[in-house]
């Protein structure tokens, strides 16, 4: 590239501009600096283009819109490449409710799993290739009906709830499920696994257990037929609705076709489930591990009797044991109860002698107390019927321990205040215990 040199004058000073007055350096100017200018840019190459290839504004344009469409499918080439079925090109956009959406934007290998951005890039695909307006200017004869199929596919399809109604009736993502004697050569989990897959998508409970394997526990496996027979569908079958007519007149007609869609719906929901519940039946029917869940079963069930059969034998053999054992012991026990039982007599001749003993001491610690009165002061006959029944009271609400540490403590007492006082603590206790009421003393613990 040549150099360029540009020279460019100083522009002209202000009048009353003076050097002294007006001039403040701040730096020094650098030297001259000699560069390269080359011309850069879109614009720069759509114009190299344009005289490379000696075209025009229009056909460059055209061209480049040309590469642009073959680049995008080549893009998409690799997501979206299923090819056109001639047939479906033929299609009466009228009939929309029969044709396939997924086919028809060429997503059939993905069907409900295709995503939104998926089905965009597939629609502006179509369009560019189908497009009336492409097809007129390439001098095609063909009408839009095919163009409107797409743009009713992507309408369906990109509406959450239009796009739920017809994955609802969406036969062609169903797998067939195995015959009999397809299963019976091999490969029982990989030829049902994708039929329970294709119909857990209805499922409104995820996620859906899958069939497992061989290996699978008793457990995984109850869990999947249990599931399976309680099987709880969003599917709904309102896509297949007859039309309702718009006329507002004919009220009674709408109302009718409205009746006989919900009928419809019903119908087919019942048909859905019976053939679900036929299909776990069978499914279940060839599924070797419940017959190896069973034989294990079963021999479970036989080492149970063999236990329990040796168990009782061995019973009977230690109730005869127990039997020898429980006379030995009782006739031991029968000798030992009548050593006790004259233990016993003994001992309660014992305990019957200490509280005989006891209550002399307490009835003698009153009296050794003058009757709680002062020394000195006499007490008359009135006043030893009022203690002596107060302290008989108190001897019927206590236990002989309790009486004989109540004697304990009165034994060797003989002043009148000393008395009294050990009285009265235990009158305050049978109080507080609940064993006496508060006033049913006369004159102990007053």
């Amino acid at each position: 590239m040549a150099a360029v040199q540009v020279s460019l004058p100083l522009p002209v000073l202000p009048q009353g501009w003076s050097e002294e007055r007006d001039f403040k350096p701040i730096g020094q100017l650098s030297s001259a600096t000699q560069r390269n200018i080359e011309p850069v840019g879109p614009h720069f190459l759509a114009h190299a283009r344009r005289k490379r290839h000696k075209r025009t504004f229009s056909e460059d344009e055209r061209i480049q819109a040309q590469e642009n469409v073959k680049k995008i499918d080549d893009d998409d080439a690799g997501e979206i490449s299923e090819p056109e079925d001639p047939l479906m090109l033929q299609r009466d956009a009228k009939d929309w409710k029969g044709q396939d959406h997924y086919a028809v934007l060429g997503l059939s290998q993905y069907r409900h799993e295709a995503t939104e951005s998926q089905i965009k890039r597939a629609h502006r695909k179509k369009v560019l290739r189908h497009h009336p307006d492409k097809k007129a200017a390439a001098g095609s004869s063909e009408d839009d009906s095919f163009f409107k199929c797409i743009q009713k596919a992507t309408e369906i399809l990109l509406d959450p709830v239009k796009r739920r109604q017809f994955d609802s009736v969406d036969d062609a993502a169903d797998v067939e499920p195995p015959s009999k004697k397809q299963a019976q050569k091999g490969g029982f989990f990989k030829l049902w696994n994708p039929v329970f897959i294709a119909e857990g998508r209805f499922s409104k409970n995820q996620p859906v257990p899958r069939l497992g394997d061989d290996k699978a526990t008793k457990e995984e496996v109850e869990e999947f037929y249990n599931f399976w027979y309680n099987f709880d569908s969003w599917r709904s079958f309102e896509y297949q609705d007859e039309d309702v007519p718009d006329d507002n007149e004919n009220r009674d007609q709408k109302r009718h076709v409205e009746r006989k869609n919900n009928n419809a719906r019903k119908k087919k929901k019942t048909e859905d489930t019976a053939r679900l519940r036929a299909l776990v039946d069978e499914c279940l029917q060839g599924d070797e591990r419940i017959k190896k869940f069973k034989k294990e079963e079963r021999a479970g069930k036989d080492k149970k009797r063999l236990d329990r059969e040796a168990a009782e034998k061995k019973e009977k053999e230690e109730k005869i044991k127990a039997a020898e054992e429980q006379e030995r012991l009782r006739k031991e026990a029968e000798e030992a109860s009548k050593a006790e039982r004259a233990e016993g007599k003994k001992a309660k001749e014992a305990a019957k002698n200490a509280v005989k003993k006891n209550k002399r001491v307490l009835k003698g610690s009153v009296k050794d107390g003058n009757y709680l009165l002062p020394a000195g002061q006499d007490a008359g006959a009135k006043r030893i019927d009022e203690v002596l029944n107060d302290v008989e009271a108190v001897m019927a609400k206590i236990e002989p321990e309790e009486m004989a540490l109540l004697a304990s403590k009165l034994n060797g007492l003989k002043v009148a205040e000393e008395v009294g006082k050990v009285w009265g603590e235990e009158v305050k206790r049978l109080v507080d215990v609940g064993k006496v009421k508060e006033g049913d003393m006369r004159v102990l613990g007053r």
